[in-house]
């Protein structure tokens, strides 16, 4: 099972490597024993602070990414044209817009 999304599957996966029962996961994270079956049998979405929390009870850390995937039919591909017109110094000067604004939403 592809548990990449699934917060009761990740849990279920990190309590059994850690041989640890839900019974003593909740007890090492403060809290119910039915707070950690009701996120296994994908009766209740944690929040990412709760999971991360009774991931580390399990001695675990879940990591998260995002992965740029090709635009296709996309608007953006119908600037390509203007970008094209734009001459080599007003290329240029695009580039560091472009760089900026990626920049800034990095420090967002």
């Amino acid at each position: 099972m592809d548990t990449s999304l699934d917060p009761g599957g990740l849990l279920r996966a990190a309590r059994h490597r850690a041989g640890l029962s839900q019974r003593a996961l909740a007890q090492r994270a403060g809290t119910a024993q039915s707070v950690v079956a009701r996120i296994e049998s994908g009766a209740s979405d944690p929040s990412s602070r709760t999971l991360k929390r009774l991931l580390e009870a399990a001695g675990a850390e879940l990591h998260c990414s995002l992965v740029d995937r090709p635009v296709v039919d996309s608007h953006m591909l119908d600037d390509v044209e203007r970008v094209l017109a734009l001459s080599p110094e007003e290329r240029l000067v695009e580039v560091a817009r472009v760089d900026h604004l990626l920049r800034s939403a990095r420090r967002a």
